[in-house]
């Protein structure tokens, strides 16, 4: 349990003690900052602490923001800080020097609150201390009976489960999830807090539900593509929920981003094979088309994490580190961006065409239910690759006009997304060609997917192709991914590995084939992801993985080889032992990963920025 220790002389009436229990402390309490620091030293170490002023004043959900949100070390509002384990170190060197600058009891002599003098010696210090926006939340330390109640009476007329409610909600999320989403799963997010379900049992069970409608469009029935098209907006409404009880209730963890993003991936592409299958039932493959909306949709993605991890850690002229946005940042193509930003249809005209996962599902729901799997995907990829062109087209314009530098944190982030095998580290050891990583990536990927697409099934061209490939590829990443158009590397490895795997099973022409190809891009997909969270949340994935599993372009490599070598339907076997193999490493090593993360108490994480 969490400890709240109180200072200073206790104030009739007030409800301070019962808000703070409510919130899962032990409350006890000290005189002053000395009487303060003692009973922090007898709190277990691995417990979180709080210092609240006995004069505070404001609503439960002021201090809920400020001393239970797991993602910060240090947070604090007016009359209130509190420290997670990690830096009870800097709290217990704070409280010293506010003991010895203080003097004696906190409210008797010295009118500053305990808490503030606390938190402003906390960040002289150099700690971060996270200030939680209030909005119409109050939090205040009144000094006379006046201001005290002028305090609650402003409390008393701010609803604040209205407030709460409202902050369960992203405050940037596509149109049809803010419109026909949010307005009501917000309190299906209240019922299951009240019910004590958390985030993930949430997340599992729209996992449950995508699997669900994967299998009735499976059937291949009317029926069945009914169904999985109501299932599938019900899985949707489930994902936002979960995601609105870790706000509402303030549950984040490492392993419930994890489980958020990698299951929505997870229950958009299997419900592509439901389709496929469902398709197939009735006469139709589809298979090339379901393969080739995850090659999009995944490409889509690392674009996305390629360039946020390229400008969200830059340095500008002076060296002083920026993030994105600012003005070391600035272009004219992120000025115009702004502009349009304020103009309201314009906001919800942009975040529409881009098909976030909102507007992707409901088109994908609304299509399953009314036509057939085919049109679905000929549609979806469609709206995918206008919204691919529209994004990529702006990040490309942003790059070329920005002036920041991007810092050895930013290349390094980049270079672990490359996914680099021992084959192309090889000839990374040579002196690279500054300025033209991308190039290389986009000339070696294109190579080796216009061979195979043009060269018949058992052709020896597509292996020279990727021996080609390795090579253009280790002298891609051969320097510090550190240029302007840098970023665009990793998704250009993406499009060919997957693109390659595509085009060979469809050259090989016989049943099966596509489905394992399916199967393998799937495993690989979901290591590229997986490499993605990691980088964001705690560390990238071991080089001894990316050496197992071959890198991308070993990979490429060995697909090319088996096609060269065996029949189409030894090819079609090869396919499969791949995935299995690839599924098997990738999903025990990522699973003991997160999970011993989430033991060891990694920081926590919410990502609030990831529309699609």
């Amino acid at each position: 349990m969490s400890t709240a220790i109180l200072t200073g002389q206790p104030v009739p009436g007030s409800p301070l003690e019962g808000d703070l229990r409510s919130l899962g402390f032990d409350v006890r309490t000290a005189e002053d900052a000395a009487a303060v620091e003692a009973l922090v030293r007898a709190v277990p170490a691995d417990r979180r602490v709080a210092v609240v002023d006995t004069r505070f004043v404001g609503h439960a959900h002021a201090l809920r923001l400020a001393l239970t949100d797991p993602r910060f070390p240090a947070a604090a509002v007016p009359g209130a800080v509190t420290a997670k384990p990690e830096a009870r170190a800097a709290l217990t060197h704070a409280l010293r020097a506010v003991a010895l600058t203080g003097g004696g009891p906190a409210v008797a002599t010295v009118p500053d609150a305990v808490p503030d003098r606390l938190a402003r010696a906390l960040e002289a210090d150099g700690a971060a201390v996270h200030r939680p926006e209030l909005g119409t939340l109050v939090a205040t330390v009144p000094t006379d009976p006046e201001a005290r109640n002028a305090a609650r009476q402003a409390v008393a007329a701010v609803d604040e489960e209205a407030v709460r409610l409202r902050g369960a909600v992203k405050a940037r999320d596509g149109f049809f999830t803010t419109h026909c989403v949010s307005p009501y799963s917000r309190y299906l997010a209240r019922w299951c807090a009240r019910r004590g379900l958390t985030p993930n049992q949430v997340t599992t069970a729209s996992l449950l539900v995508a699997l669900v409608a994967a299998g009735c469009a499976a059937t291949g029935t009317r029926g069945g593509f009914v169904a999985a098209g109501l299932l599938l907006l019900f899985s949707f409404v489930l994902d936002c929920t979960d995601g609105q009880l870790a706000r509402y209730s303030l549950q984040y963890s490492t392993l419930g981003a994890w489980l958020d993003a990698t299951f929505d991936r997870a229950k958009e592409y299997a419900y592509y094979a439901g389709l496929a299958l469902g398709a197939a039932r009735g006469g139709d493959d589809v298979w090339a088309l379901a393969l080739g909306a995850m090659i999009l949709q995944t490409c889509r993605h690392v674009v996305d994490f390629a360039f946020n991890e390229a400008t969200s850690d830059s340095t500008g002229s002076t060296g002083s580190t920026a993030k994105t946005g600012s003005t070391a940042n600035t272009s004219p193509t992120a000025a115009l961006s702004e502009k349009l930003d304020g103009v309201g249809w314009t906001v919800w005209a942009r975040r529409m065409i881009v098909l976030p996962i909102g507007e992707r599902w409901a088109l994908i729901a609304v299509l399953t239910a009314l036509t057939t799997p085919r049109v679905t995907f000929v549609v979806l990829l469609i709206g995918c690759a206008f919204a691919a062109c529209y994004t990529t087209a702006g990040r490309v314009l942003r790059s070329l006009t920005r002036t920041a530098r991007r810092t050895d944190r930013a290349a390094a982030a980049l270079a672990d997304l490359a996914d680099t095998g021992p084959f192309a580290g090889a000839f990374a050891t040579l002196k690279g060609l500054p300025g033209l990583a991308p190039v290389l990536a986009l000339a070696g990927g294109a190579a080796v997917v216009a061979t195979a697409a043009r060269a018949s099934f058992g052709s020896p061209w597509p292996v020279i192709a990727a021996f080609a490939y390795v090579i253009t590829s280790g002298l891609a990443v051969a320097r510090p991914l550190k240029g302007p158009l840098d970023w665009l590397v990793p998704p250009f490895f993406r499009a060919a590995e997957y693109a390659t795997v595509l085009v060979l099973a469809a050259k090989a022409e016989v049943n099966g084939a596509l489905p394992a190809a399916f199967g393998l891009v799937a495993a690989v997909a979901y290591h590229h992801y997986d490499t993605v969270y990691r980088i964001r949340g705690v560390v990238a994935p071991p080089r001894w993985l990316v050496r197992v599993i071959g890198g991308h372009e070993g990979r490429t490599l060995a697909v090319t080889v088996a096609a060269a070598l065996l029949t189409t339907t030894d090819f079609t076997v090869a396919l499969t032992a791949l995935a299995v193999a690839v599924a098997l490493v990738v999903l025990v090593e990522s699973i003991h990963f997160w999970v011993t993360a989430h033991n060891r108490g990694a920081p926590a994480v919410h990502d609030e920025g990831e529309p699609a």
